[in-house]
């Protein structure tokens, strides 16, 4: 199986930035895909940024030109640049992956999750 933790998430300023880090660990060559997705309260999970193995890369319109994603294969992490955040982008943020190779904008098409970290924007 693959376990998936993330970090660097925490209180910042709107207009500020941080980085976000998802380590991968266990069975890694069953991920082709992986994704960063947030849940506010009240608001349904939705995806932020994935990038599949191939390096093919999808934002949400809300984060484009804001937020970066890549990925480290050999270290088996994925990070997340966040830059000029909002305070709308507060959420719990989740490192996702899946085997498929077809980058997915649904939760459930991902098999692995990690615990989420929370990110809180102040005005």
């Amino acid at each position: 199986q693959v376990q998936l933790v993330e970090s660097g998430g925490g209180l910042v300023q709107a207009g500020g930035s941080l980085r976000l880090s998802c380590a991968a660990s266990g069975i890694t060559a069953m991920i082709n895909c992986m994704g960063w997705f947030r849940q506010a309260p009240g608001k349904q999970r939705e995806l932020v940024a994935a990038i599949s193995s191939g390096g093919s890369i999808n934002y949400a319109d809300a984060v484009k030109g804001r937020f970066s994603i890549t990925r480290e294969k050999a270290e088996n992490t994925m990070y997340l640049q966040m830059n000029s955040l909002k305070p709308e982008d507060t959420a719990v943020y989740y490192c996702a992956a899946r085997r498929g190779g077809i980058i997915r904008a649904i939760p459930k098409d991902y098999e692995y999750w990690g615990q989420g970290t929370q990110v809180t924007v102040s005005s």
